[in-house]
């Protein structure tokens, strides 16, 4: 191609309007969310109804939207923050649901869903600590929560609650200290299975595995020769567990029946 006719060639292009470097080429329009109190309300029952339905991934997707555009002056605020919390329980996030938990209990303590955020929080930590034979710092989180539920808020539902999650986390507490002191029997370190299991009658007297307990007691007595160990254990079992076929069995029918109770 000559120079003339690339000379004209170039003269059609910027006559035409073409030439591909003629300006700066803006960027398309992001679109904003609108907070307006339509679109809020939109998301709001979009979010609860997926909740309800316990759809949790479209449930949390929907919060998230919603957390960028609702007022912090929304009475619902603080009920999304436990919906969220909840969610994050629903999808094994016990950590997470944690953290939004407690943030509604400590940061708005007079709100209607306090108690029952922090008890949630507890349960949180509970569900992190379900068999015994594992390191029970979790569970002992989990108690102090349900204590505090019962501190802070003495007459709610949520304390009532808790003293019922209490009596479960202690049963597991002293299914743990039982079997620790299985374990000691096993290789008959009697002395120290006794220590142990004098220690779960006494700090958990109504835990389910405490009439095993003191069966595991007096066959360690015998086989330590303690025979006054015996019948003061034998005492405390008639009057407190007199059930023949429990650990009433293993004791002599004179056992008496006048004792103080004390082990």
């Amino acid at each position: 191609m000559n120079l003339t006719r690339i000379g004209l060639l170039a003269a059609v292009v910027l006559s035409s309007g073409c030439w591909p470097f003629k300006g700066k080429r803006s960027d398309p329009a992001v679109p904003v969310v609108s907070n307006s109190p339509q679109v809020v309300d939109s998301l709001w029952q979009a979010g609860e109804q997926a909740f309800n339905q316990g759809r949790w991934g479209k449930a949390s997707e929907l919060f998230a939207r919603l957390n960028g555009v609702m007022p912090v002056t929304d009475a619902r605020i603080n009920r999304m923050a436990f919906y969220r919390g909840e969610i994050e329980l629903a999808r094994g996030n016990h950590l997470d649901a944690v953290r939004q938990l407690r943030r509604l209990a400590d940061e708005h303590p007079d709100d209607a869903l306090a108690a029952d955020a922090l008890l949630r929080a507890g349960d949180a930590y509970s569900y992190l600590w379900r068999r015994p034979e594992l390191d029970p710092t979790y569970g002992q989180t989990a108690l102090a929560v349900y204590l505090e539920v019962q501190s802070r808020y003495p007459n709610s539902t949520a304390a009532k609650r808790a003293e019922a999650k209490i009596r479960e986390l202690q049963d597991l507490f002293a299914r743990k200290d039982y079997l620790s002191a299985v374990f000691y029997l096993k290789y008959k370190a009697y002395d120290s299975a006794v220590l142990m299991l004098r220690d779960l009658i006494a700090r958990y007297p109504r835990s389910s595995v405490v009439p095993a307990a003191l069966e595991r007691l007096v066959s360690a007595y015998r086989a330590l020769k303690y025979d006054e160990d015996v019948q003061e254990t034998c005492e405390y079992i008639v009057q407190f567990h007199p059930d023949p076929d429990g650990p009433r069995k293993l004791c002599p029918a004179t056992a008496a029946t006048d004792s103080t109770g004390q082990l």
